[in-house]
């Protein structure tokens, strides 16, 4: 099972395999905190800025972070790598970001995608 949950929230082993999948390193969050980094499946820095300041709507946010596996090679690499993760792991993999649990986030639509 994919799980999501904020970086800055409690870990709990029910996590099982803690993945972050932002492309900066959070503030004030120890490295034994996840299993992995996969920092290249958060969004572009451009975008992550438009969004942050109120500049796109959440559903233009949405298309243009799935446009970025459509053109990013790598980015499609590192999703089918995480694909691997969740099917060969013998628990529940959570993807975790810096942003709070009940806003709209980039890692529900990587939990989406798997």
């Amino acid at each position: 099972m994919v799980k999501t949950k904020s970086v800055y929230s409690e870990p709990d082993e029910k996590d099982g395999v803690r993945v972050l999948v932002t492309r900066y390193w959070p503030r004030g969050v120890r490295k034994e905190a996840q299993d992995l980094w996969i920092k290249d499946l958060g969004p572009q820095a451009a975008l992550i800025k438009k969004w942050k300041a109120g500049e796109m709507e959440w559903t233009e946010f949405t298309r243009a972070y799935k446009e970025e596996f459509k053109k990013d090679p790598r980015k499609r690499e590192l999703l089918a790598e995480l694909k691997s993760i969740v099917k060969t792991a013998r628990k529940d993999v959570t993807l975790l970001c810096t942003c709070k649990e009940n806003e709209p986030c980039h890692r529900k639509l990587l939990k989406e995608m798997l």
